[in-house]
């Protein structure tokens, strides 16, 4: 993919450096995305360009936050001149198990706005390029069995915007195909900490007693699912949402009444 210039959010630390490890691996020249992570985006971007000899640069945005979307897209183009693969990666996600009614205002709107408008907005800044082009990946983070539309106790507003997002994923891979654009939906299982930035390898002999397949998912794993409907000979693949679970189901559908009066 030499000549192909991807864009991931959230890329400075996790699953998103390790899908641009992964795409820089490829040939693709890369822009980093941050929100707080300055010194390790640009530490990245320094390592992929020596490693891959690819150009490679950072920019700061909180995609929570509608304006910078276009600031992001905006200064992605002036630095590289196009966009080829959109890799909507970053997204808020609150650890702390609380049901919907415990969620303030503000968390609701970062959440909505963090994992499904941020995404739809930097799709649209960029699709007029790819159309031009007649070539584009978009490429969407999702969760777990996201196009089951299960509930999801504890989860609501986030699982609610990744849902909408996998509506979202299969209406503009329809709309974008005649175009030469392709949209898929990634969807990581419950891949923690330091197995976010991991390769397979690294986890040869690990046990993981809840995955059916005895190891721990890596951040290789999802990486190469990337790359994979990154490729140009994938262009028959689009509004595909994609488990990348090793099988396992984190979502549990029911929840004990609560004992408070």
């Amino acid at each position: 993919m030499k000549g192909k210039t991807a864009l991931i959010t959230g890329s400075a630390k996790g699953l998103g450096k390790r899908a641009a490890e992964e795409l820089a691996r490829f040939g693709c020249d890369i822009v980093l995305n941050y929100r707080s992570s300055g010194d390790d985006a640009n530490e990245l971007a320094n390592e992929l360009a020596k490693r891959y000899g690819v150009r490679s640069c950072a920019i700061q945005a909180d995609v929570a936050v509608p304006s910078d979307t276009g600031k992001l897209a905006r200064q992605a183009l002036e630095l590289t001149g196009q966009v080829d693969i959109l890799v909507n990666n970053a997204g808020p996600f609150i650890r702390e198990r609380r049901v919907f009614a415990e969620y303030e205002e503000e968390e609701i709107i970062a959440l909505l706005h963090g994992n499904l408008l941020g995404s739809m907005l930097l799709d649209r800044h960029l699709l007029s390029g790819m159309r031009e082009r007649g070539w584009g990946r978009v490429i969407h983070f999702g969760f777990g069995h996201a196009m089951e539309g299960r509930a999801w106790p504890h989860r609501a507003v986030y699982a609610a915007a990744k849902t909408g997002l996998v509506s979202f994923t299969k209406t503009l891979a329809v709309e974008e195909g005649q175009y030469g654009i392709t949209v898929n939906m990634v969807c990581p299982g419950d891949i923690r900490g330091d197995f976010k930035e991991k390769s397979i390898a690294d986890v040869r002999g690990i046990s993981d007693e809840e995955s059916p397949l005895s190891r721990p998912g890596t951040g290789e794993d999802v990486a190469r699912v990337i790359a994979f409907l990154c490729l140009p000979q994938s262009d028959f693949l689009t509004g595909n949402i994609i488990d990348v679970t090793g099988g396992f189901d984190p979502i549990r559908t029911s929840i004990k009444p609560s004992t408070q009066g």
